[in-house]
């Protein structure tokens, strides 16, 4: 078995009481003994949320909430506003390509926050636009987006307010009927430190009402299909579920509730800062602006004169520590440094004890104890 450390920006960790999860027998998908699970991680789904909306589990990535966010409630022909600031919000705006929908783009620069004002602006200017999407946290840049002031502009308008929160649910701060989000969707196996091929969707009452006048582009991620299925007596999927990814995840958001999720975000905060202060600590320098920095992944400019194979296959090979590289055109210039899920102390002074060594090895004239010490004082 691979002991190398994971700090990427998912998949995270996960604890073991989840992994045992998962071997629990299989059980009747249509039962009410699964019936019964299903319901639990759902109302927890929806606690973790913040939302009195009915949450949905979808048996894929968290792709596949975002393309169900789109394919039910935007026509082919009809306007959407997509935020392109990485990868992910570069994702949003294929997904409503690949549906004939005229996706506009309002583009950031990449390892830059869109502002609530450029979102009013683009509004203004187009009033067929039927919804917005926003990525809360691009892992691509190490970016996160304003998305409860973006929220209070969005109360001025009839569009739908759809945001990602993929790689910040349970790490950052989110609150979906506080901040006035119609749709919101999230991933496994980022900041929940669940494994990998679950997504959750919820929608409010806005969202099923422009659900219920449009005809879905999509057969498997039909949300009123789900819906449906959700009401019945025992509740179900319309389709097979990952019955065992479900114990897991079930088991991931009772320690979430454990721990408490306002100590969960303090903790990731905590994790935020100390990975800032240790890459200054080694001389590196922060990819975004520090004021719209990831709470969950820190980017990181590549130092000079070192290439990713040698920063990033060194922490991998010699030290046992996995690290994430840039994605299109920043690939090669930045590296990521994932601070999410189960990921605390320890692991952040590991990292940094390798990152620093690693430095001094490729020839870096440092205190390759600089990154630890940053941490320590962090933790103080």
């Amino acid at each position: 078995m691979d002991d190398t450390l994971l700090m990427l920006p998912g998949p995270t960790s996960v604890a073991p009481r989840v992994l045992k999860a998962m071997s629990n027998n299989i059980v009747n998908h249509r039962s009410a003994i699964f019936g019964e699970i299903f319901t639990e991680t759902t109302e927890l789904m929806s606690e973790v949320f913040k939302t009195q909306n009915q949450s949905y589990l979808l048996t894929g990535s968290g792709t596949s909430a975002m393309e169900a966010a789109i394919a039910n409630t935007i026509k082919p022909g009809e306007k959407i506003l997509n935020v392109v600031g990485g990868k992910f919000g570069q994702r949003f705006m294929q997904i409503a390509n690949s549906f004939g929908i005229d996706a506009q783009e309002l583009a950031v620069e990449w390892g830059t926050a869109v502002t609530p004002e450029q979102v009013k602006i683009a509004l203004e200017n187009d009033e067929y636009i039927k919804a917005v999407t926003v990525v809360h946290n691009e892992t691509s840049t190490g970016v996160a987006a304003p998305i409860e002031e973006i929220g209070k502009v969005m109360k001025n308008y009839d569009a739908l307010y759809i945001v990602d929160t993929v790689s910040s649910l349970g790490g950052d701060r989110v609150d979906v009927d506080k901040y006035g989000i119609d749709i919101c969707v999230t991933g496994s196996q980022k900041c929940l430190a669940a494994p990998p091929g679950l997504a959750a969707i919820t929608l409010n009452d806005e969202a099923w009402k422009v659900i219920d006048n449009t005809d879905s582009n999509t057969y498997y991620l039909d949300m009123k299909k789900y819906k449906k299925s959700g009401a019945g007596t025992p509740p179900e999927t319309p389709y097979t579920p990952s019955v065992s990814l479900i114990y897991a995840l079930f088991e991931a958001l009772k320690i979430i509730k454990e721990e408490g999720l306002e100590n969960r975000v303090v903790r990731h905060e905590t994790a935020a800062e100390a990975s800032r202060n240790a890459v200054k600590a080694l001389g590196l320098e922060i990819f975004p602006d520090e004021k719209v920095s990831s709470t969950t992944v820190t980017a990181v400019k590549m130092p000079e004169n070192v290439t990713d194979a040698e920063l990033r296959g060194t922490m991998r090979n010699k030290y046992k520590v996995e690290l994430a590289g840039g994605q299109d055109h920043l690939k090669g210039n930045i590296f990521r440094i994932g601070h999410m899920g189960n990921i605390s102390y320890k692991e952040l002074a590991i990292t940094f004890s390798a990152l620093g060594m690693t430095l001094k090895g490729l020839g870096f004239d440092i205190d390759m104890g600089a990154g630890v010490a940053a941490v320590n004082k962090s933790y103080l």
